[in-house]
């Protein structure tokens, strides 16, 4: 299953700690940071060609070690959550029984994760079925079914099958960022793979793709402060 991380395989940073040890190794601190450990024989070259070929693991446990070290949210008066890249204020009524968004702010009885996560759930199906079957049917990009459902490490996933998964966490990203993320995956039922073709077509269809990709890398994290 080719899938999509919370960091860009392209443009990974890392420290690197080069010593008389014999192979490389890698590691992912507290502060979710890449290490790496090389002999000083090797090349900066092989070394990146060696992260590259690593980026998913690298990819996996960097967004693990990032929803371990954000602040989670305490559903206070007035906290901020994010919702399509916006930040809006919780404001607690006794008077609402379901979570509500105004426009302005979202509005509860009691704060409680269980209601965001229904409600995120919700608003991002609304949002991002009818973006999917508008990109699959404008670039006649076919996929088999769709799942939405929350994730740790993946933004998005497409199968063999073609079978794509959309993470609902998303609904808290700007819409552009939702966007590629479902180009992503589409453009995985023609290429699984990550190769200079799969990305030409990403770009075909969205140029600025790039930009989502610095957005999703610089404030990932944020989407699972739940």
């Amino acid at each position: 299953m080719q899938g999509l991380g919370l960091t860009n395989n392209q443009n990974i940073k890392y420290k690197l700690v080069r010593s008389k040890r014999k192979t490389l190794s890698l590691q992912i601190n507290k502060k979710a940071q890449l290490i790496v450990r090389s002999p000083h024989r090797l090349s900066n070259k092989e070394i990146e060609k060696f992260i590259c070929e690593k980026s998913e693991w690298i990819n996996n446990k960097i967004a693990l070690s990032q929803s371990n070290i954000v602040s989670k949210h305490r559903y206070i008066e007035n906290e901020d959550f994010l919702y399509l890249g916006n930040l809006y204020p919780l404001i607690l009524s006794k008077q609402i029984k379901a979570l509500l968004f105004d426009g302005k702010s979202f509005i509860s009885s009691i704060g409680d994760k269980e209601d965001f996560l229904k409600w995120y759930k919700s608003a991002f199906t609304k949002i991002a079925i009818p973006r999917l079957n508008y990109y699959a049917d404008t670039f006649q990009l076919k996929y088999n079914k769709v799942r939405i459902k929350a994730q740790k490490t993946l933004w998005g996933s497409c199968s063999k099958e073609n079978n794509i998964n959309l993470n609902y966490l998303l609904i808290m990203a700007p819409v552009a960022v939702i966007d590629y993320v479902i180009v992503h995956e589409l453009a995985h039922t023609v290429y699984k793979n990550h190769s200079k073709m799969f990305w030409a077509l990403v770009a075909s269809i969205l140029p600025e793709y790039k930009n989502s990709i610095k957005w999703l890398k610089e404030n990932g994290y944020k989407l699972h402060s739940l």
